[in-house]
């Protein structure tokens, strides 16, 4: 029998790619297309073949030039919402629930581990529903300053699972040298439960 059944293994890694892609839509809002750094490129750009924008013509244009991307980070945070609730699913099931079998006979580490996922889901379980509710705070009565301290909220949290995922990779690469060889693999094939 599997240790981890398909349905669980794909739920990880598009789960993974989702929380990437946000990642990385939040990445590129903060660099490459930085709203306040493109409107400057504009202005300067712009002026060198004498056309004059000003700072809110130049802003428009470099928000416009994001959205497109800015709607990826929307459809991802759908994806996340609903990859929650499959995982809420999958609790119920073996390969769903092994982490969180026989907890007191674990060892500190491992304890650590499991914890670490509980507070993982709580943060995407936080992003999800503070990310919707940003989206649709009009639509839910809420004002833009309660939608903006929401969003800085959902920020401060982002932080916390930006440093959660360059952590898990380092430790399951660490897991798969040392003492778990073929963790990697068997969230690939599935492997047999001993």
């Amino acid at each position: 029998m599997k240790q981890w059944r398909l349905d669980f293994r794909v739920w990880h890694w598009v789960h993974a790619t989702v929380i990437l892609g946000l990642l990385g839509t939040v990445f590129l809002r903060k660099t490459f297309l930085s709203w306040r750094a493109n409107a400057e490129l504009l202005t300067q750009k712009l002026s060198e073949i004498n056309i004059a924008v000003t700072a809110d013509q130049a802003k428009g244009l470099a928000t416009a030039i994001r959205a497109p991307m800015w709607e990826w980070h929307i459809l991802l945070g759908y994806a996340l919402a609903a990859l929650l609730l499959w995982r809420l699913l999958l609790f119920f099931t073996q390969s769903g629930k092994m982490n969180y079998l026989n907890y007191k006979e674990k060892t500190l580490h491992k304890k650590m581990v499991t914890l670490s996922y509980v507070f993982l889901y709580a943060g995407l379980l936080f992003m999800a529903m503070t990310g919707l509710t940003i989206h649709f705070y009009e639509a839910l009565s809420l004002t833009k300053d309660t939608a903006h301290d929401i969003k800085e909220t959902h920020e401060l949290v982002y932080n916390a699972i930006l440093i959660f995922v360059p952590l898990h990779i380092i430790g399951v690469i660490v897991a798969e040298s040392r003492d778990e060889k073929g963790i990697i693999s068997d969230m690939i094939h599935g492997g047999n439960r001993t």
